[in-house]
């Protein structure tokens, strides 16, 4: 054998293999390549774009958040004046009915008084007209009239 015609065979060789190589399996290697560079590429931007909104979620929670506690702190500040109307009303109440009450106390209280002096003023009025019966029934005597006089005083 000949060096040369070997040589020349595996250049040939070598030659078709790298056409081969060049036609056929490197372009699907470089596809699959370029294509999973493609993938890798879209889901980074995926990724990023998923923390943006994350980021502008967690935002607009926040701010529901914020808005949701002062609400929260609204409602609380409303009850809480609500429960201050109602104790001074409830207040207000009591203080109208306690005056209703003395004033009804207070009418009861004349009205006994009342009633009071009147019997007294007809117990001093029968007395009286007692005594001057029993001072005219008897002769006028200044003693008698004078004991008369000191038994009607003991008797009122």
């Amino acid at each position: 054998m000949n060096i040369n015609l070997t040589l020349f065979a595996q250049a040939l060789a070598f030659a078709a293999l790298i056409w081969i190589i060049a036609t056929r399996i490197w372009p699907p290697l470089l596809n699959a390549i370029e294509e999973r560079q493609k993938k890798i590429a879209e889901g980074l931007a995926a990724a990023e774009r998923s923390q943006k909104d994350l980021a502008q979620a967690q935002e607009k929670v926040d701010a529901v958040l914020r808005e949701a506690r002062g609400k929260a702190n609204e409602i609380i500040e409303q009850a809480h004046q609500r429960a201050n109307q109602i104790i001074d009303k409830a207040k207000e109440d009591a203080i109208a009915e306690a005056n209703r009450q003395k004033a009804a106390a207070e009418a009861e209280i004349a009205a006994a008084v009342f009633r009071a002096k009147e019997e007294l003023r007809q117990q001093v009025a029968v007395l009286a007209v007692a005594g001057a019966e029993k001072l005219l029934r008897r002769e006028i005597d200044a003693n008698a009239h004078k004991a008369l006089l000191d038994e009607l005083a003991t008797q009122l």
